[in-house]
């Protein structure tokens, strides 16, 4: 047996835990994006597209070049498009060449018609000549070339697309549609991560750990495990109460919609190395049953609600947390004394209180087997609302607030 064959004899569970640790790895370097890359390897792993919404400056193409970097084998591609790209500068240009011999033939290498993954930034900006393309590429993964001839069927397993906004025609509204997970992404939170950011840009740190998966083995995740993983009749059951309670709040996400996400739902039990989807694997459908950012956290909170008992209480955590964060945002400008006053009489106790009863409603989730994904990340806000009291009401510098969380 060569090396090739025992690559591919490997057992679906290898594949599944160099993804985790893939996940890890990017995790801890890139700050506060520990939910989105987890996301971005569950969509992939369901084959499907997802867009990263959110300002300039966010990681989001470096996210996507370092997850595919960590696919050996794999083709990458990535453009960034305007009202003005052609489709010939998406799926091959013209072979000047063949044209001078009097042949009408494209040049496909190197561009979406080869690639595994596809990096599309602002891609609600797709030209109009683009757009009939752009949809059969990410619907069938087929391109029908310039000259008429036969589809070019194309490798794609998924792609990561990008944008700053909303698409505000519906033109783009159709490729909107077309991308199944939708992942918000803001500028950093917590002070003392930003603090890490900027010391990151001037120290050398040594070499990160770089764990790799064969190109073959995501495709035969993809194409074999995933499917493969059990989904019981009470997820199923699940699903439509939860279906039923968003429709009572008129959210409402199509059919296709829903039957795709239960792809989804397999992929991050495959992901975690279950052969079964459980309750916990809900979680991912935050990302999937919202059309606008203003829809997201009523989404959020019926999808925790539904997942485990300790959301309802995070989420109201969450609540209070964002209060207080709004509270320090309007007294911008007082003085040091009314700061800390504010500090002391309010901001201290609550965020304290808050911090004591997450640790606690953790240490039962983990004791019930739930997920701790919600509680984990009202914790991130509350230290990072914390992280912000200190450094900007009380003065504290920002690289010694990480000791004090």
């Amino acid at each position: 047996m060569g090396p090739q064959d025992l690559r591919e004899a490997l057992p679906a569970e290898d594949t599944a835990a160099g993804l985790r640790a893939i996940g890890d790895e990017l995790s801890d370097r890139f700050y506060e994006r520990a939910d989105v890359v987890r996301t971005l390897l569950v969509t992939l792993l369901a084959g499907q597209h997802s867009l990263v919404l959110g300002p300039p400056g966010t990681a989001k193409s470096e996210m996507a070049r370092e997850l595919t970097g960590r696919i050996e084998g794999a083709s990458y591609w990535e453009i960034l498009l305007s009202k003005f790209t052609a489709p010939t500068r998406m799926f091959g240009p013209i072979d000047v060449a063949a044209l001078a011999r009097g042949e009408y033939r494209q040049v496909y290498d190197g561009r979406a018609t080869t690639a595994h993954v596809a990096f599309i930034d602002e891609i609600f900006k797709c030209s109009t000549a683009a757009l009939n393309e752009t949809l059969g590429y990410l619907n069938e993964r087929i391109y029908h070339p310039e000259s008429g001839g036969a589809p070019v069927r194309c490798p794609l397993i998924g792609a990561i697309t990008a944008s700053n906004e909303l698409p505000d025609g519906e033109d783009s509204a159709a490729i909107y549609d077309r991308l199944l997970v939708r992942i918000e992404v803001k500028y950093l939170e917590d002070p003392s991560n930003f603090a890490a950011l900027v010391r990151s840009a001037v120290s050398r740190p040594a070499a990160p750990t770089r764990t790799t998966v064969e190109l073959a083995a995501l495709r035969r995740a993809v194409a074999k495990h995933v499917p493969a993983v059990e989904v019981p009749d009470l997820i199923v059951d699940a699903v439509c109460t939860l279906r039923a309670a968003l429709r009572r709040r008129e959210l409402v996400a199509s059919d296709r919609r829903w039957r795709q996400a239960v792809g989804l739902l397999q992929a991050s039990a495959y992901l975690d190395g279950r052969r079964s989807v459980t309750e916990n694997d809900l979680t991912v459908l935050t990302h999937v049953l919202w059309n606008s950012p203003a829809e997201r956290p009523a989404v959020e909170r019926e999808v925790l609600h539904l997942v485990n008992p300790d959301a309802k209480e995070a989420l109201d955590l969450a609540d209070a947390i964002d209060e207080l964060e709004a509270q320090l945002d309007a007294m911008a400008g007082q003085s040091r004394e009314a700061l800390s006053e504010w500090v002391i009489t309010k901001a201290h106790h609550q965020l304290a209180t808050a911090g004591r009863r997450l640790e606690r409603l953790r240490e039962e989730a983990v004791g019930a087997g739930r997920s701790t994904a919600a509680v984990d990340r009202v914790t991130g806000r509350q230290r990072a609302v914390r992280a912000r009291v200190l450094t900007e009401a009380l003065g504290v510098d920002a690289s010694a607030v990480q000791a004090q969380l």
